[in-house]
């Protein structure tokens, strides 16, 4: 058994969702390929450990494709990112999905080793976006993980 449990999120959970991102992203709004996503606001799962929220995945679905906008534990180590794209993954599925996608930063190396290794393949690098995305979202810094200059956004996909 594991020591958590997916769950659908509600109404209740904006607080805590709009905290998590604000504390680790500077803000709840996701900006990916030019649209903002205001992430407290989309469907998504989270993951719960003794009643305590302990991870996060919100996604949207537009036609044939699902984007993931947003994913992210306060525990690692122990599946509740797996388990969250595996929720995403069925609800797309029922919904229709051909694709499943989604955008991390050229500094974000942790999460291109993360999102492939559960089979997610690189399909694009759109150089410079973030300088178009900065206009949408000025709080994006400069710099990024490991000092690497913040660029790109790489797309990410999964054909279901």
């Amino acid at each position: 058994m594991k020591p958590f449990q997916i769950r659908p999120s509600n109404e209740g959970d904006k607080t805590w969702v709009s905290s998590l991102l604000e504390e680790l992203w500077g803000s709840t709004s996701i900006v990916t390929r030019g649209r903002i996503h205001k992430a407290a606001e989309l469907p998504g799962f989270l993951a719960m450990q003794a009643n305590v929220p302990v991870g996060v995945v919100t996604y949207h679905l537009d036609g044939k494709d699902c984007e993931i906008t947003s994913l992210n534990s306060t525990i690692e180590g122990i599946g509740i990112g797996s388990a969250l794209i595996a929720a995403v993954k069925d609800v797309a599925t029922e919904a229709g999905c051909k694709r499943l996608w989604l955008i991390t930063t050229n500094d974000n190396t942790v999460a291109l080793r993360f999102w492939q290794k559960r089979g997610f393949l690189l399909v694009a690098v759109y150089p410079d976006a973030l300088e178009h995305s900065r206009r949408l979202k000025p709080e994006i810094p400069l710099i990024g993980n490991e000092g690497i200059p913040l660029r790109d956004e790489i797309e990410l996909e999964m054909i279901l």
